[in-house]
């Protein structure tokens, strides 16, 4: 029994091979940006955990004596922007609101005029062909 996409997932009436292609493209396109997104958070929760480290390993340096390194560490690296008046939860923060949140607004804008506002489109009919030649 091969698989039909639901009304969610099928093609609406006047939409070409071209646009539901397109669609499937920016979307996916947008899982990668989801994907970089991810890898900017991990970013901003392993600095601050350095950060974290970092404040332990300082307190150890001057319980041990070595005052002039634990200087060193408190002075250059404690509390030191990532990018110059940054720390990460800046960078994170410029990134959703600079670059991610207008991707996913033309996103979903460019869905809503090839594809009905229909998700995953491309992928469905996709389904169907590889499961109707007896791929699944």
């Amino acid at each position: 029994m091969g698989y039909t996409p639901d009304q969610e997932h099928r093609r609406p009436e006047g939409a070409d091979d071209q646009a539901v292609r397109a669609a499937g493209m920016v979307s996916e396109a947008l899982e990668t940006v989801e994907r970089a997104r991810g890898h900017l958070y991990s970013f901003h929760q392993l600095t601050g955990s350095a950060h974290a480290t970092l404040h332990k390993a300082v307190k150890l340096l001057r319980e041990g004596g070595h005052d002039e390194l634990a200087k060193l560490l408190q002075t250059e690296l404690v509390g030191r922007d990532v990018l110059p008046g940054h720390w990460t939860f800046q960078v994170v923060e410029t990134y959703d609101d600079y670059y991610y949140a207008v991707f996913r607004d033309i996103e979903k804008q460019v869905r809503d005029r090839l594809t009905g506002g229909r998700r995953h489109v491309y992928e469905a009919e996709l389904k169907q062909r590889s499961q109707a030649a007896g791929e699944a």
